[in-house]
C-alpha cells in the first residue's frame, strides 16, 4: 500500500469527522396561555389604555419612551446607552464572549508552529561507539503541525456552545439596556409627579395664609376667637413643612436620573414641570409572542442550548481522543546545504488516546451536564412565567388604577365644594373654623392623592413597556456564524 503524505491524511481526517454524540437540541416547552387574563387587552370603547398589538402598531418600536410625547424625556434616555457605565460593562462582557468563540473556532483548524535552530556541536573523543570527534553544525528548520481529528463532535459543540453564551450575552447587554431605560422613565415620571405635589402644595400654602388672614380679621372684628387664629395657623406651617418635604424626594430623583444619564449628580438639572395629561396606549400583543420579545427569556433560551451542548461534551470524553500530528522541515550541516532537497525530513501519523480508569470522573461530569442542562430548563420556564407575571400585574394596574383615577376626580370636586362651603359658612358665622380645617385637610388629601393615582399610572405604563420586551425582538440577536468575527 503506498503511504500517504501529510495532505492526504488531513483528507481523510476531515472526511472522519460527520459524527456527534449528545443529545439534539429542542427548545423546551413553556406554557404560554391563549390570552392574558385581563380584559384591558379587550378595552371597552373610550376606555382602554392598552391593545391587541396590531403590524402596524408603531407604539412598540424600540424608542418606546417616544410615545410618553416628552422631549426632556427622549434626550435624558437616549444618553444612556451612551454613557451608563453599567451598559459600558455589559457590552466589554458581550465582546468578551465574542472574542471566545473566535477562541474556541480556532480549534477547528490545525495548529502549526516552527522552532529554528542554529547551533555547533562538538562531540567528544572519549564518546563511546565515537567514529568521529570535532565540531559540526546543525541547522533546522521544522514546522510541526498538530490537528484534533473531531469525531465525537468535542470540538464543535464547544464551538457552538460559546456561539450561544455570546448570544446570550448580547441578549443580558439588551436587558440591561432595557432595565436602565426602564428605570430612568421611572425616577424621571417620579419627578414629576414631586413636581406636582410641589406645585399642589405652593397653591395650598397660598390659601391656607389667605385663611389665616381672615381668621386674624374676624378675630380682630370679635367675631371669632383667638384659637381660630392658631388653626388657621397650624394648617398654614403643616403645610409649608410638607411643601419642604417634597423638595427631597424631588432632589434624590434628579440624583438617580443623572446617573442612570452616565453624569455626576452636579451635573444635570432637570426644570420643574408638573406631571399632567395620560399615560400612552401600549400594545400588549398576545402572549405567545412575549417569548420573543423578552430579551431574558431569549437569554435564559440560549444558556439552555448551551447547556445542551455541554452534554454532548461531556458524552464526548467517553470515546478516544484523535489527533493527527505531522513533522515537516529542513535540516542541515551549513547554511550552503539547508535549503537543499535532500535536506529535508518528515513524519506524520495519527494518535489515539483513551483513558482506561477515572474513578468515574467521566460519569460525574456526564450527571452534572444534565443536571446543569435541567436547571437551566427550569430558569427558562420560570424567566417565562415571571414575565407573563409582570404583564398580567401592570395590566391589572392600568385597569384598577383608570377607574380609580375617575373615582378619585369625583372626590377632589367633591371635596373642593365643601371647602368652599364651610369656608362661606365660617364667614357668615354659621360655623366655627373647625369645619373648615377639617374641609381643608380632606380637600389636601384627595387633591394629593389625585396627583399620587396619575403618578402610579405613569409607572405602571412605564413597567408594562419593560415587561413586553420594550419592543426588542429575537431576531435582533446576533446569528452564531457572526459571532467571533469582527
Amino acid at each position: 500500500m503506498r503511504a500517504r503524505g501529510p495532505a492526504g491524511w488531513c483528507a481523510i481526517a476531515l472526511t472522519m469527522t460527520g459524527c456527534m454524540v449528545g443529545p439534539r437540541y429542542n427548545r423546551p416547552a413553556a406554557a404560554a396561555p391563549a390570552a392574558y387574563r385581563e380584559p384591558g387587552a379587550q378595552p371597552e370603547a373610550g376606555a382602554g389604555q392598552w391593545k391587541v398589538a396590531e403590524p402596524s402598531d408603531q407604539a412598540g418600536r424600540e424608542r418606546w419612551w417616544e410615545a410618553f410625547g416628552d422631549k426632556q424625556l427622549d434626550a435624558l434616555e437616549q444618553e444612556v446607552p451612551l454613557h451608563n457605565e453599567t451598559l459600558k460593562a455589559a457590552e466589554a462582557r458581550f465582546r468578551q464572549a465574542r472574542a471566545l468563540v473566535q477562541f474556541n473556532r480556532a480549534s477547528l483548524y490545525p495548529t502549526i508552529a516552527t522552532g529554528p535552530q542554529i547551533s555547533t556541536v562538538r562531540n567528544s573523543a572519549h564518546r563511546p561507539f565515537a567514529i568521529s570527534s570535532g565540531s559540526s553544525g546543525d541547522f533546522v528548520l521544522p514546522f510541526d503541525v498538530s490537528y484534533e481529528v473531531d469525531f465525537w463532535g468535542r470540538v464543535r459543540r464547544t464551538v457552538t456552545a460559546s456561539a450561544e453564551e455570546a448570544q446570550a450575552t448580547a441578549a443580558d447587554l439588551q436587558t440591561a439596556t432595557l432595565s436602565l431605560q426602564a428605570e430612568l422613565a421611572f425616577d424621571y415620571f417620579e419627578l414629576r409627579a414631586a413636581d406636582a405635589q410641589q406645585k399642589l402644595l405652593d397653591d395650598t400654602v397660598k390659601s391656607y395664609e389667605d385663611a389665616v388672614r381672615l381668621t386674624q380679621n374676624r378675630f380682630e372684628g370679635g367675631a371669632s376667637p383667638k384659637s381660630d387664629v392658631a388653626q388657621a395657623q397650624t394648617q398654614l406651617d403643616t403645610a409649608r413643612a410638607q411643601d419642604t418635604d417634597v423638595a427631597v424626594q424631588r432632589a434624590q430623583y434628579e440624583h438617580a436620573i443623572a446617573v442612570l444619564a452616565g453624569r455626576a449628580p452636579e451635573g444635570l438639572q432637570v426644570a420643574a414641570d408638573a406631571l399632567d395629561g395620560e399615560p400612552p396606549m401600549v400594545p400588549a400583543g398576545v402572549p405567545s409572542l412575549l417569548l420573543e420579545r423578552r430579551p431574558d427569556i431569549a437569554a435564559a433560551e440560549r444558556r439552555v442550548a448551551e447547556a445542551n451542548e455541554q452534554i454532548g461534551i461531556a458524552k464526548a470524553a467517553f470515546y478516544p481522543t484523535v489527533t493527527l500530528g505531522a513533522l515537516v522541515g529542513l535540516e542541515g550541516s551549513s547554511l550552503l546545504n539547508w535549503f537543499e532537497w535532500p535536506s529535508r525530513f518528515w513524519a506524520v501519523g495519527p494518535g489515539m488516546l483513551e483513558v482506561l480508569f477515572d474513578a468515574g470522573r467521566r460519569r460525574a461530569g456526564s450527571d452534572a451536564a444534565v443536571a446543569a442542562y435541567d436547571e437551566t430548563v427550569a430558569n427558562y420556564r420560570q424567566s417565562v412565567l415571571g414575565a407573563f407575571q409582570e404583564v398580567e400585574d401592570n395590566l391589572a394596574a392600568l385597569r384598577i388604577l383608570q377607574r380609580e383615577a375617575g373615582q378619585q376626580r369625583e372626590a377632589v370636586e367633591a371635596a373642593r365644594e365643601s371647602l368652599r362651603l364651610f369656608t362661606n359658612r365660617y364667614r357668615g358665622g354659621v360655623d366655627n373654623y373647625l369645619q373648615v380645617i377639617t374641609a381643608q385637610t380632606v380637600a389636601l388629601s384627595n387633591e394629593r392623592n389625585d396627583v399620587d393615582i396619575r403618578r402610579r399610572r405613569f409607572d405602571a405604563s412605564v413597567l408594562l413597556i419593560k415587561a413586553l420586551g420594550g419592543g426588542w425582538s429575537a431576531t435582533s440577536l446576533p446569528a452564531a456564524r457572526d459571532l467571533g468575527h469582527r
